[in-house]
């Protein structure tokens, strides 16, 4: 790795230890003495693809670790196919995965030329592959407005964590209604995400107890809300939401039961959130 590539990926981790600490939702960095200027961007899957045409190297940087790796896009019309560079990119990608390749989305920042792109990844090899890097296939990197293979639209759970690369998580859950609210919840367990599950949640300064609990939960499944209409809700501060779920937990198996989400707000101009005390009493 050359001075000047290493150079780029110290600010980009620098500029990313800045947006956490100071929760910071729009933040550019410029280089005084030269042409680079850093600023985390929501791109259109439009743009991205011809910014990043086939066969072009880039790196990818992990939000949660700070761990960086390069990778090529090989493939890919609706979002980009990409492989690791080398076998020693592949250890840094497993690294951020705890070792075991996962499904899971994880939010980035895709660092090119003087571009920092927020995205969303999985950690699964799949498909084809021809980098002699350790890496049995390509995995996959989506973009805002960019299409999952099976479903053809905008992945939710990509969505979410190009949000969160973006630093721009807390101001998109100010937006949403009750019943997309559930939902969000549901990807946080689902995805082992901490700190969307946290931002959910009524007191979520004291959320760990809860963190614990969903630990526990393999796979938490939204079956059908039988509550009243969303509209409903407009002029409410309270909204008890029942919804019949499927829960799995490790070692205990599946479960299907109805929950009744209390949804509240401070105000009517307020943002939602999910009742800390009790959910946990009816996932417990």
């Amino acid at each position: 790795m050359n001075s000047k590539k290493c150079y780029k990926i110290c600010i980009a981790i620098f500029i990313f230890v800045l947006m956490m600490n100071h929760s910071v939702y729009a933040l550019e960095w410029e280089d005084e003495e030269g042409p680079i200027n850093f600023k985390i961007e929501i791109l259109p899957w439009e743009i991205v693809n011809n910014t990043i045409p086939n066969k072009t190297n880039f790196t990818i940087i992990d939000i949660e670790t700070g761990l960086s790796f390069k990778v090529q896009r090989r493939a890919g019309s609706h979002h980009v196919d990409a492989q690791p560079l080398t076998k020693e990119d592949t250890q840094i990608m497993k690294e951020i995965y705890h070792n075991q390749w996962s499904w899971k989305r994880r939010a980035i920042i895709v660092l090119i030329n003087n571009q920092m792109i927020a995205a969303s990844m999985n950690g699964m090899p799949h498909g084809a592959g021809s980098l002699q890097n350790g890496f049995s296939g390509h995995f996959c990197i989506h973009f805002y407005g960019s299409l999952t293979h099976r479903l053809k639209n905008e992945d939710p759970s990509h969505k979410l964590m190009i949000l969160k690369a973006a630093g721009k998580l807390d101001e998109y859950l100010g937006t949403v209604g009750p019943y997309e609210l559930i939902h969000i919840f549901a990807i946080a367990i689902n995805q082992g995400d901490r700190k969307l599950l946290t931002l959910t949640l009524s007191n979520h300064d004291h959320s760990d107890r809860f963190n614990k609990l969903a630990k526990k939960i393999t796979y938490f499944a939204v079956r059908d809300f039988s509550g009243q209409p969303l509209e409903d809700a407009n002029g409410l501060i309270l909204v008890d939401v029942p919804v019949q779920v499927k829960i799995y937990k490790k070692r205990e198996g599946s479960e299907k039961k109805i929950i009744h989400f209390m949804i509240r707000r401070e105000s009517l101009t307020d943002r939602w959130f999910i009742d800390q005390d009790a959910i946990h009493a009816d996932l417990k």
